[in-house]
């Protein structure tokens, strides 16, 4: 099974239904999903945001966001300064960086949502 790093648009559009979502579940299917030890964090803000702009629906979205605790995402450390080059050098926020880092570290295929960071992916 080939391993596919995640990111959190890609990890949000499953959570919370979105419209991408059924092409990220296929694009996922059969793989053994990475990302790196952000995620989590990444995933919460994501949640809180939502909360904030829908509270009538706190409790549907707080549902949402526990689903992420069966994905069975193995969460692995970036090596931190070589994410910041990668950053520097591709004009991505540090975070983003993280994921390419570990997409390229592993030899995987990145599943993002976010057009530059999927664009420096095929750098």
């Amino acid at each position: 099974m080939a391993a596919k790093v995640v990111d959190a648009s890609a990890v949000v559009a499953l959570l919370f239904g979105e419209a991408e979502g059924p092409g990220i579940a296929e694009r996922l299917r059969g793989a053994d999903l990475i990302a790196p030890a952000l995620l989590p964090f990444e995933l919460a803000n994501v949640c809180l945001k939502k909360i904030r702009r829908h509270p009538a629906q706190g409790d549907a979205i707080r549902t949402s966001f526990r689903m992420f605790d069966r994905m069975a995402v193995s969460v692995i450390e970036v090596d931190q300064g070589q994410a910041l080059a990668l950053a520097e050098s591709s004009g991505l926020t540090a975070y983003d960086a993280s994921y390419l880092w570990l997409a390229r570290r592993m030899g995987s295929e990145l599943v993002t949502l976010d057009r530059q960071l999927a664009a420096a992916a095929v750098l």
